[in-house]
């Protein structure tokens, strides 16, 4: 599904900025320029059946401490899902993953969890399915995004590593 189209269609507004790839938040902090809102961190996680995936929306610079994430969701297992997995789900590579993504999870099998600080920011940014450009949407835009594609949400200060 085509992302802007489906922004447009129910009247999401957002900041776009293009940039060269990146595939990791230290790339993106060194490749694009500065940009209002959370700069985030997403990770798409399964559990140790692949019964439960999660997408994890975090501070970029975030450590998350697994261990500690698996009590708090009540999983058995938490590790990086597969990018079989990822492309099944949310329909992007490696180094794409994204909230938007989402709009490609019609099952509604993908757990979305905020950490705290990234829900309290004003603004969000995110990948647009691709890993060349960044969107900003205001948190209120966010919620309205998930609410078109059914999701519901959880906000919960992910815990971190030492």
């Amino acid at each position: 599904m085509d992302i802007y189209h489906f922004l447009e269609e129910n009247d999401i507004p957002y900041q776009r900025a293009d940039h060269p790839p990146v595939y990791t938040y230290q790339e993106a902090e060194d490749r694009v320029s500065p940009l209002p809102g959370a700069h985030t961190k997403n990770l798409f996680l399964r559990d140790g059946k692949g019964r439960r995936h999660f997408l994890i929306v975090v501070e970029g610079a975030m450590q998350v401490d697994l261990k500690a994430l698996r009590v708090m969701l009540a999983a058995d297992k938490l590790g990086m899902a597969s990018p079989e997995r990822l492309k099944k789900h949310l329909g992007v590579e490696p180094g794409a993953v994204t909230l938007l993504g989402l709009i490609n999870d019609s099952a509604q099998a993908v757990e979305l969890v905020f950490d705290r600080a990234v829900w309290a920011a004003d603004a969000i940014q995110c990948h647009p399915l691709v890993n060349t450009s960044t969107l900003v949407l205001a948190r209120a835009d966010v919620e309205q995004f998930l609410q078109c594609t059914g999701h519901e949400w959880q906000v919960v200060e992910v815990p971190t590593r030492g």
